[in-house]
């Protein structure tokens, strides 16, 4: 049993910069499942963007995040991460973040360019911020003494309590220890949910393999709201090759004049106004429609007409990741695949962080925040996690003001199955792993259709079904409990997308090609009226 001020699941950029902060006036625990630098961050490669610029305004800033976001942004969120933007790169800058800096001014950082945006204003480390930004706030973390890091504790369900109000007050977390097999409590006076986004729900992804939507699951178990499932970003640029699956090809190296063309050499982008440096949606669906129209398995990424010099310094990372696989990208185009890549819904929070479920918060990718709204525009997922944590840490220091420890008596054991080694039918579950991501990418994937998600959501009743029976009768190992969030993850974005009779940002459906500001200029609201049960109801935040 472990008792803290404020228990974080996550250790990305949104945990480690609220645990950061949290830390100033109490105790924090922070759990990863596996090693506390596998993250999204630590992969993040093309940087956060932020008005530095002399020529930019944080009014540009918020009109590109409402432009990529398709009218479905909350213009309050908008404004208030946009705005605290320079002072969360200030913050990282004395930190020790070493960001890129310009060669003349090395006192000022570098600012790359990103699709969508009209201005140069992405801070970036090379081609690996999200590594910088991960290893000094984990550094940072270790040496905190108000700090306790917890690697390989797979967080299963939220410890509910009874709150003054009537309700129910989350108080911590049940979680496995992968080492040991055992279940531990964990319980806090606030309990925040930074565990990233869903990308293994696809067949391919440019996510960790934990990406499982854990964070998710475990909140719409406990009775909160989640919103925006619908919009799944994928990335249009995946590294495509046999061997290598989730490497991603940065946005930034579109921002330096990289061109996608297709195997004839013509450019997929010509004609659009922002060409290749048009918004993530849009760019991801030409790739796909000249994909399916020409037969061919990818499209190519050319940065061959910039000095090789250039290409080596800006982006090292991908250079010796493709060098290494044979291919030198200053002398050939890359082959590129659009692959999920971002979560654009979540959990739905205010800006603060809190979720609908009292005690309970949500940063970071598995929160629906309102700042992406159908679309997210580039670098603006690490500033949006930066921000909020700031905000939801001030918020949750007043908030337990006063507030006493939970029980330690109150949690008893953890309810829903049973601990131990797979059973000799693992095989049943890895199938039933490898189906629910196969039938995502082929039905719920960036094309969609009335017949494709009806398709989806029937094959998605059987596997639940059977996930459900090796609850009931299996020893519950890591890989059940992944593959159950993953299912949950998957029939929320299925009923999302139902529910959207339109097509708007990374939603596309064939049967309702046009979008509707007349019916779904809205958020989708999805509310669990049964805890622990699948069955939604419709509202809006």
């Amino acid at each position: 049993m472990f008792v803290s001020d404020f228990l974080v699941i996550g250790t990305g950029v949104a945990g480690l910069s609220f645990a950061l902060k949290a830390g100033r006036s109490g105790s924090v625990r922070l759990l990863a499942k596996r090693q506390a630098c596998d993250t999204n961050t630590n992969l993040a490669q093309g940087g956060i963007a932020a008005v530095m610029g002399q020529d930019d305004l944080l009014e540009y800033h918020v009109e590109d995040t409402l432009q990529s976001g398709a009218g479905l942004c909350s213009l309050e969120t908008v404004k208030t991460v946009v705005e605290a933007g320079p002072r969360m790169i200030a913050e990282l800058l004395s930190l020790g973040v070493p960001f890129t800096a310009e060669v003349d001014h090395p006192d000022r950082p570098e600012l790359g360019r990103e699709g969508g945006h009209r201005r140069r204003r992405i801070i970036h480390a090379k081609d690996m911020t999200g590594q910088a930004v991960q290893r000094v706030l984990g550094q940072r973390a270790q040496d905190d003494p108000n700090v306790i890091v917890h690697e390989r504790h797979l967080a299963l369900d939220l410890v509910m309590a009874p709150d003054a109000g009537g309700g129910r007050r989350a108080v911590g977390v049940w979680a496995l220890d992968l080492d040991e097999g055992t279940v531990k409590a964990f319980l806090a006076k606030a309990v925040i949910l930074a565990t990233g986004g869903s990308g293994k729900v696809y067949l391919y992804t440019t996510n960790p393999d934990g990406a499982t939507g854990d964070g998710l699951a475990i909140g719409w178990r406990a009775g909160a709201r989640v919103s925006d499932l619908e919009f799944v970003q994928f990335h249009p640029t995946c590294l495509f090759h046999p061997h290598v699956r989730n490497f991603l090809i940065s946005e930034a190296v579109r921002g330096e004049g990289a061109r996608l063309i297709d195997h004839d050499g013509r450019s997929i982008m010509e004609g659009h106004p922002q060409g290749d440096l048009a918004c993530r949606d849009v760019v991801a669906l030409a790739i796909d429609a000249n994909m399916k129209k020409s037969g061919a398995d990818n499209v190519f990424l050319d940065i061959t007409h910039r000095p090789a010099e250039f290409v080596r310094d800006r982006f090292p990372k991908i250079y010796d990741t493709c060098l290494a696989l044979g291919l030198d990208i200053t002398r050939e185009p890359i082959p590129v695949v659009p692959a999920a890549h971002y979560q654009c819904g979540g959990l739905a929070v205010d800006v603060e962080g809190r979720t609908s479920v009292a005690g309970l918060y949500a940063l970071g990718e598995v929160a629906a925040t309102g700042l992406h709204g159908a679309n997210r525009l580039a670098s603006n997922s690490l500033l949006e996690a930066l921000v909020m944590a700031d905000r939801a840490a001030e918020a949750a220091r007043l908030e337990i003001a006063g507030r006493p420890a939970p029980d330690p008596a109150e949690p008893g054991g953890w309810p829903s199955g049973r601990l131990g080694t797979a059973p000799s039918e693992a095989v049943l579950i890895t199938h039933s792993w490898d189906e629910i991501r196969r039938f995502m990418w082929n039905y719920v994937g960036l094309v969609r259709s009335d017949q494709r998600l009806r398709m989806a959501a029937k094959r998605l009743e059987l596997v639940k079904s059977e996930i459900d029976e090796f609850f009931r009768n299996f020893e519950v190992d890591a890989d059940l409990i992944e593959v159950r969030n993953i299912a949950v993850v998957a029939d929320l974005i299925i009923q999302c997308a139902i529910l959207r009779r339109e097509s708007r940002g990374l939603h596309f459906s064939l049967s309702w090609p046009r979008r509707d500001d007349a019916n779904f200029l809205r958020r989708i609201v999805l509310e669990n009226p049964t805890p622990v049960h699948f069955p939604a109801a419709i509202g809006q935040l």
